[in-house]
């Protein structure tokens, strides 16, 4: 993991929530990357998401890729939601759908940070310039397809002009088929690049129940594979007593996500980001939304969690920029 200064804001802080949305292709997750898979039909339908958003007074941050970028059926209603302060948009780098295609596809080169620098900060390059030609201004948050920061990738982002990255996946290791592991990374924000004035937002994650202080080992200790196949580690997350959870409405209920939040609030966490992959918004485009009952249910989530987030506890909504600003000043 990079070198980073971890960021503790004032436990009296209002808990700040920022939204952040893998604005994607839509392809089969079960099936080797395939370069030809660059559909975005599930754009006509963004604006069942951004509805919820409007909501709240949410101003999501759309971490946009190539094919979103280059694709005029995608970019119209992101840069509608842009051009009237309703929107935040970012770049997103899947690198098997980005120019230049000089990599072989495999597992391991999907995480942008395994592929070699000139390589990693040409994509990325070709990926800036497209989403400034298409949307009028330069994008300056960042989050590693597949999460997969990488050991240049914090130079490359300072040499292009980001501000933000919100790579870090808090308490996930990727490292099973060559991705990173973020599974001791903690879901605090933290300043880190060479001038420490990059700021590092995690997805927030982390571990709920009264053994959570065993954190990743024993997490790790009870999901063995024999453990598994004789349901011990699904009862203890049943009796609560270890559970891992990531703030987002895929795969996880509001009712995890609000002990998660609690979980985090009562470690210090009051900045907390939220996010979920944009095929979400149709039936069929990503595993968690299957069909007409799942998307109600999917953003019902949303609806609930904004409802506890901003009403029972308080808190406010900012865009990834307005949070590096607001600390900037403090």
């Amino acid at each position: 993991m990079i070198e980073r200064t971890l960021i503790k804001p004032e436990p009296a802080t209002r808990p700040i929530l920022s939204v952040v949305i893998h604005t994607e292709e839509e392809f089969d997750w079960n099936r080797p990357y395939d370069r030809n898979a660059t559909g975005v039909s599930h754009m006509q339908y963004i604006d069942r998401a951004q509805s919820v958003f409007d909501s709240f007074g949410i101003v999501p941050n759309y971490v946009i890729d190539y094919p979103i970028a280059s694709k005029p059926e995608a970019v119209a209603p992101l840069k509608a939601y842009a051009d009237s302060g309703r929107a935040l948009i970012g770049a997103h780098l899947h690198p098997w759908v980005s120019p230049p295609f000089d990599e072989e596809i495999n597992a391991r080169n999907s995480y942008p940070g395994n592929l070699p620098a000139e390589l990693e900060r040409e994509k990325l390059r070709l990926l800036t310039e497209q989403i400034t030609a298409s949307f009028g201004s330069r994008p300056l948050t960042y989050l590693a397809g597949r999460y997969g920061f990488g050991p240049n990738t914090a130079d490359i982002l300072e040499e292009l002009g980001y501000e933000v990255d919100i790579s870090v996946a808090a308490s996930i290791d990727y490292s099973g088929d060559g991705g990173p592991d973020y599974a001791n990374v903690s879901s605090d924000p933290f300043w880190f690049g060479r001038q420490r004035r990059l700021l590092g937002l995690p997805g927030s994650g982390g571990y709920v129940g009264y053994l959570r202080s065993g954190g990743t080992p024993l997490y790790r200790q009870l999901t063995q594979p024999w453990l598994r196949k004789i349901r011990v580690s699904g009862a203890v997350a049943r009796l609560r007593m270890l559970e891992r959870i990531r703030l987002s409405p895929e795969d996880y209920s509001e009712p995890e996500m609000r002990r998660l939040t609690e979980s985090l609030l009562d470690d210090g966490i009051r900045i907390f980001v939220f996010s979920f992959h944009s095929p979400s918004v149709m039936p069929g485009g990503t595993p968690y939304v299957r069909n007409q009952a799942d998307l109600e249910r999917f953003l019902g989530k949303c609806r609930d969690y904004f409802d506890f987030f901003m009403g029972q506890l308080g808190g406010t909504a900012m865009t990834p920029l307005q949070i590096k600003a607001w600390l900037e000043q403090r």
